[in-house]
Order: C-alpha cells, then sequence, then structure tokens
C-alpha cells in the first residue's frame, strides 16, 4: 500500500507539472494574441480612413498638419539597422570566435564576465553615453551642427547588442562537436583553416539565427536610440547621408504617443506604427526559425 501511495503521489505531481506548463505555455499564446487585437484594434481606424498604401508610403510624417506617411520612419529604420547590424557583426562574430576556439583560460575568464555584465546594462544607461560621449564626439569630429544623427544611432545601437551577438554565437560554435574539429587536424589542417571551413560552417545554423534576432532587437530598441537620434522624421537627401537627423518606429511612438489625444487620428496612427513593427519583428522571428532549420538540415549544423 505503501508503495502504491507513492506512485500515486508521483503520478500526481507529473501530471500537475504537465498541466501546468500547458496553461502556461496556453497563456503566453493568449497574451500575444490578445497584443495583436489590441493594437489591430487601435489602428484599424487609420488604416481604413487613411489607406494602407498611402499610409505605408507617405513620404512626410507631419502630425501637426494631419499629415501621417510612414515611409521616413521605415527608411531610417532600415539604415540604421543595417549599418548597426554591421558593427554588431564586425565585432561580435570575431569575439565570439575568439572565446569559443582560441582563448585560453585567463582570457575566459576576464571577457566573459565582462560581456555578460555588458548584456545587462540597461538601454537608457546606453543613451545617456551616447548622448555625452557619442554624440559630442561625432559632433565635434565631423563638424556637424548636432551630433544627434543617424550615425549616432546606428553606432550605439551596433556596440549595444554585440553582448547578444557574442553569446549566441559563442554558444553555436561550442554545440559542434570536438569530433569534427579533430577529424579536420588529423587530415592536415591546421588551426585557422579548422575554424574557417569546418567549425563556422557546422555552426552557421546558430549565427544565423543571431544574426536575424538582433536584426529585430535593432529595430525595436527604443530609449538608446530616441535619445541620440534626433527624433526628426524626414527621409534623408540624399538617402545614404547617415549624418542626418532622423527617427525610427520606436522613437516616434516613445517621443509622441506621451503629449497625443486619446482617440485622435495621431493616436491611432502612432498604434499602426506600433502593428507594422509588431508585423516586422514576427516575421523576422519566423524567418529566423525557418533558416536555421534550413540551413541545419543542409549543412548538418547546430
Amino acid at each position: 500500500m505503501g508503495l502504491q501511495k507513492i506512485k500515486l503521489q508521483r503520478k500526481f505531481k507529473e501530471h500537475f507539472i504537465e498541466i501546468t506548463l500547458l496553461a502556461i505555455a496556453v497563456t503566453s499564446v493568449m497574451v500575444m494574441l490578445l497584443i495583436f487585437y489590441f493594437l489591430i484594434h487601435e489602428s484599424l481606424k487609420a488604416f481604413i480612413e487613411l489607406g494602407a498604401i498611402p499610409l505605408l508610403t507617405g513620404a512626410k510624417w507631419h502630425p501637426a498638419g494631419d499629415i501621417y506617411g510612414l515611409l521616413p520612419l521605415i527608411a531610417n529604420s532600415l539604415i540604421i539597422t543595417i549599418i548597426a547590424l554591421f558593427i554588431n557583426i564586425l565585432v561580435g562574430l570575431p569575439l565570439a570566435i575568439f572565446l569559443a576556439e582560441l582563448a585560453g583560460p585567463r582570457s575566459k575568464a576576464v571577457l566573459k564576465p565582462a560581456i555578460e555584465l555588458l548584456a545587462g546594462v540597461p538601454s537608457i544607461v546606453y543613451g545617456f553615453l551616447g548622448i555625452i560621449i557619442l554624440v559630442s564626439y561625432l559632433q565635434d569630429t565631423f563638424d556637424m551642427l548636432t551630433g544627434r544623427s543617424i550615425l549616432a544611432g546606428s553606432i550605439l545601437l551596433g556596440i549595444m547588442f554585440v553582448p547578444y551577438m557574442t553569446t549566441i554565437c559563442e554558444d553555436a560554435l561550442r554545440a559542434v562537436p570536438g569530433e569534427f574539429k579533430e577529424g579536420s587536424l588529423a587530415l592536415g589542417a591546421n588551426r585557422w583553416q579548422t575554424i574557417r571551413h569546418v567549425t563556422i560552417p557546422a555552426a552557421s545554423s546558430g549565427i544565423t539565427a543571431a544574426v536575424i534576432l538582433n536584426i529585430g532587437s535593432i529595430i525595436g530598441e527604443t530609449m538608446a536610440v530616441l535619445l541620440v537620434v534626433g527624433n526628426v522624421a524626414r527621409i534623408p537627401s540624399p538617402i545614404f547621408n547617415i549624418f542626418t537627423q532622423g527617427a525610427t518606429f520606436t522613437s516616434v511612438i516613445a517621443g509622441e504617443m506621451g503629449e497625443v489625444p486619446r482617440a485622435s487620428m495621431h493616436y491611432h496612427v502612432l498604434f499602426a506604427v506600433g502593428f507594422v513593427l509588431l508585423i516586422i519583428v514576427s516575421i523576422l522571428s519566423i524567418v529566423a526559425d525557418l533558416t536555421r532549420e534550413r540551413i541545419r538540415k543542409k549543412f548538418g549544423g547546430y
């Protein structure tokens, strides 16, 4: 009887844990659906009255004149993301390779905690440092009217997400089986050839997923970019002029939502901006998962 009672208790606990985990999973899905519903409900008026195509392709953003076009926000967000991602990869990937394959115990003991510490720094702190150091440096170096610019936002976001890129890529590189590397070395390849032709291709699925997920993080960052980008919603002229002020999806929402009258057209348009941003980030997350799975099947990645 005692043994049977213990079995029943264990079975009850396992069943309770399963139900709890299922409830958490269902709650997460429901919260996501409610977010989509709320954004659609609040932005629907803007899409209906202004038109989805004119709203997305409009070249001017001037709320005081009831002119709403998301093209400047799209262009600025795209430029900042591309430059920030380039910096992110240029610094984060080599650092991950060094930590996973080349660093000695002493180097790891110093670099690893430092990277984890940087990952935990709040974005507002990066924004303050950007204003004090980066903006002033750019203003003095390039003789700009103000250092708040697309370039400042790109550099700040590029540096800010280096720890995330490094951590994810390092995990992917460490997941490559040691037999792969040993086989390459046994065939006569040196250490650098093994890293280049064996380790990195084998970890390519994880590296690709890290890049795509970081794109979503860069696009979705708010406070840091709000403080240094200038928050002026206009298309750069010429388009590659990164020294001009700009505005992103998040900076416009954060900068204007606090003062906008509730239920006004400006209010609904800002929710439309948030809805477009959520769609972009959701698509990037799905693309990251699909890309990682395809690369894993093609190259046997980890």
